[in-house]
């Protein structure tokens, strides 16, 4: 093939290389704008992995890159005057230039061409100067390549919140530190690392409205050094910081970070009176079946590093990704021969392993423009929701990294002292020190992981962060709960779990879901529920029982789950209320927009529901005002068409759901706990949205509203969510950290490590599974068990009774 790599950055540089080294037959140019020791930027960093791929790659060009590299493996982060460090996560530093110049002379070893000192105005000229087969877009983030066929490569462009300027200075950290500083208008964060003996980069950053407060968008380069060198003195001892962007003018040094997302990477030109070769087969277009013939076309240009995609700097470079698409690109090259399905097989691998690292650069990006929502964490609890904040780190995972430290945390987290308060406002640290300072304060005694602390709320005791989610099971008869639910929510109760909820259950037959559903509106309802919470305060070892209540509003008279979900039955439908005459479906009823009669009916049933729950012995109560049943109807606005008192602002339309939340909170027994589960995101364009979820916690928590339960979507058929693990707990770390209130996280949550991060680092209290409670209704005690056999004992108050019988037998089918 003849190989033309347009743009000598560390993608098109590696390809040309790897390609050559494939076969040496290969004509491969690298066509890149700036001279040879040209470059911008400082440093960069890639993992150990990373650089074992390199090896495996091409082993003469990965030792010369891990020689010149320095190595550390301590994260150390300093916060309002405490410093807090680990170590064993495994960084790589080395500088661009280097880097480049490594590449550059590997690529004249083997014997591909670098032609520097052009700028490629027209990349079909240039292809047919060099017969080109095949055309590297890797002229970088701002891809000329990418922008003239944008119609295909359909890229998604997103700016993100802050502003960041890469600087270096000669002061060289031995651990890749974060400081963090706040001033009179926000804070600023410091990113930096040590490349070369005596030079080290560091990016600082902050929300732009921080920076336009300070007035650095109208300073001066050096002005604006000058500002970062003063708020970073204590970290620079005495060293200046440098800049080698000099080609840039005045505060544009400080960019926005542009996320890249391209739908396709493979564009195929078609080139007329082009007579170098016999008319080729493009891949079928999105959604065809067989290849097509469009007489001759050019040469197949191909998306590679920054043009293709970009990461936030917070996980890592895009240089680790540039490589790695070389590196897989290759790869497709030799196992599959004909060029077209090889290019086809890379676009199709490459942007999902792309997608999941910018799924969790989205995660770490927003962690880094939303310092102050943790700022009133502690120094340990700050460091450790640091490290997890992109959710592709768990709590094992940092085991592995740093066990000591580890252990260190758990027992500061432990310490009833400050974990046993529960609100987040209301945490303590011990006094002075960091986090291995913490361990000696908290004692020897090995402290047990955190979903196995205790929570007090109100005057309930939980005795671990665990709770069963409510899951329909659309085996009632008239709502009248049966054998079935004494079976289900029983064995469950038996498994371990802090909490079991009971399914959704309505105030009254209209209510329901389906035919199926349980409901609370009756005094033979009571007696089942209170016969089923009886069974389980008896057996299950202090576990406590959720009665969560909902009206179906615009969702009920459907078919239960194993038939058509959301669907109206074919017989036998009743008619439907919501906030307004706007059916759920097209295929489902157009629910009655309710008067203000219908309101004071159904508040009043919600409330008798209320007392029917208290008398059956429920432990908590949750609202149901999420998934587009009635009142989420009038929280979200794609439903909410009102032109009254409770339609319009966010406000209005939260009225009515927080006046019945208000009238069972008033019979409702002041020592337990009262939740409400939220549709914390739309997934629609004009729906709620996160920012929208905060105002509405908010309004909950100003109502007594001790929980919330944060869930999202399926308030419209037209949501597209965004799914992935944990794709919900950041809408609950956003209002826990934010409102000061306490949030159970749900949703893709599926393994104990989830659970122990995320209780761990702060960004929920309580953990809701379903799923995993489903296949084994002893999956808490499983669990437990798996952990307790990698790890030394845990007190005993954390685990008693049947508990320990059941982990001990656990413990004993395992081996």
């Amino acid at each position: 093939m003849h190989i033309l790599c347009l743009g000598g950055g560390p993608a098109g540089l590696y390809f040309a290389l790897l390609m050559k080294l494939q076969d040496p037959a290969h004509q491969v140019t690298v066509v890149e704008r700036n001279r040879p020791f040209d470059t911008f930027g400082w440093g960069v960093v890639l993992s150990d992995q990373t650089l074992d791929n390199l090896r495996q790659a091409d082993p003469v060009s990965a030792q010369l890159i891990g020689d010149a590299f320095n190595h550390w493996d301590d994260i150390e982060v300093f916060f309002k005057g405490r410093s807090v460090r680990s170590g064993g996560h495994g960084f790589c530093g080395i500088g661009r230039k280097r880097l480049l110049n490594i590449l550059q002379d590997r690529c004249i070893e083997v014997g591909v061409d670098l032609v520097f000192e052009t700028d490629v105005e027209d990349d079909q000229a240039i292809a047919a100067r060099y017969h080109a087969d095949i055309v590297i877009a890797s002229d970088g983030l701002n891809s000329r390549i990418r922008t003239r066929y944008a119609d295909t490569f359909k890229p998604d462009v997103d700016l993100r919140a802050c502003r960041f300027v890469w600087l270096g200075t000669h002061k060289t950290f031995d651990a890749f530190t974060f400081a963090f500083e706040q001033t009179e208008h926000g804070w600023f964060a410091a990113h930096a690392y040590k490349f070369d003996d005596n030079t080290s980069t560091f990016i600082v950053e902050t929300p732009e409205a921080v920076w336009k407060a300070h007035g650095l968008d109208a300073m001066s380069q050096e002005d604006g050094i000058a500002f970062c060198e003063k708020l970073f003195a204590p970290y620079l001892d005495g060293n200046a910081l440098m800049n080698n962007a000099t080609h840039v003018r005045g505060s544009a040094i400080w960019i926005r970070f542009p996320r890249v997302v391209c739908e396709h990477w493979v564009h195929w030109p078609t080139v007329p009176g082009r007579s170098d070769g016999p008319p080729l087969a493009r891949p079928a277009p999105p959604g065809g079946s067989e290849p097509h013939i469009v007489g001759s076309v050019g040469a197949p240009i191909v998306l590679m590093g920054d043009a293709a995609h970009t990461a936030h700097f917070s996980i890592g470079s895009g240089t680790k990704l540039a490589l790695e698409d070389a590196i897989e690109l290759s790869r497709c090259f030799a196992q599959t021969p004909e060029p077209d399905k090889a290019l086809q097989t890379y676009e199709a691998l490459r942007s999902v392993e792309v997608l999941k690292i910018q799924n969790a650069a989205r995660n770490s990006t927003e962690w880094f423009e939303n310092v102050d929502r943790y700022s009133g964490l502690d120094a340990e609890q700050f460091f450790y929701s640091l490290l997890t904040r992109s959710q592709r780190i768990s709590h094992e995972n940092l085991r592995v990294r740093d066990a000591s430290w580890l252990q260190g945390y758990e027992q500061w987290l432990a310490n009833p002292g400050r974990a046993a308060k529960g609100r987040p406002e209301q945490a303590t640290a011990p006094s002075g020190g960091s986090a291995a300072h913490a361990v000696a304060s908290v004692g020897a005694t090995s402290a047990p992981p955190p979903m196995l602390l205790p929570l007090k709320v109100r005057e309930l005791q939980l005795k671990n962060r665990i709770v069963v989610s409510p899951m329909a099971t659309y085996s009632a008869i008239d709502g009248l709960p049966q054998d079935f639910h004494l079976v289900h929510l029983g064995a469950r109760a038996l498994g371990g779990a802090a909490m079991v909820f009971a399914e959704m259950s309505a105030p009254c037959p209209e209510g329901r879901i389906t035919p199926g559903c349980t409901g609370l509106w009756n005094e033979e309802q009571m007696l089942a529920w209170k016969r089923i919470v009886d069974f389980a305060h008896r057996s299950g070892e202090g576990v406590r029982m959720g009665m969560q209540l909902g009206h179906s509003g615009p969702k009920g008279s459907t078919q239960v789950g194993w038939e058509a979900p959301d669907e109206p039955l074919a017989a036998g439908n009743w008619p439907l209320l919501a906030a307004s005459a706007m059916a759920y479906g097209p295929t489902n009823a157009v629910p009655t927009a309710m008067t203000r009669e219908d309101m004071d009916r159904i508040k009043t049933q919600f409330v008798q529901s209320a007392l029917y729950a208290a008398q059956a012995g429920f432990d908590w109560l949750e609202l149901h005002c999420a998934h587009g049943y009635l009142l989420s109807s009038f929280i979200t606005p794609l439903t909410n068409l009102r032109t009254d008192d409770y339609g319009g602002s966010l406000e209005n339309r939260c009225r009515y759901p927080l006046e019945v939340f208000a009238a069972m909170r008033a019979v409702w027994p002041a020592h337990l706990p009262m939740s409400v589960r939220i549709s914390a995101h739309d997934w629609a364009p004009g729906g709620n949205t996160a920012d929208d979820a905060v105002a509405i916690a908010r309004l909950f928590k100003a109502a007594g509203c001790d929980f919330i339960d944060v869930s999202s979507g399926q308030t419209t058929r037209a949501a597209k969510p965004v799914y992935g693990r944990m794709y919900q707990t950041p809408f609950a770390d956003r209002i826990r950290n934010e409102v000061g209130i306490q949030t159970i996280a749900v949703g893709a949550i599926s393994e104990v490590d989830h659970v122990n991060s995320i209780i761990a680092a702060g960004r929920a209290d309580l953990c809701a599974i379903a799923r995993p409670h489903l296949a084994d209704p002893a999956w808490t005690l499983h669990e437990a068990a798996k952990l307790q056999s990698r790890h030394v004992d845990w007190p005993k108050p954390y685990l008693s009774g049947r508990d320990q019988l059941y982990r001990e037998l656990s413990k004993q089918k395992q081996t």
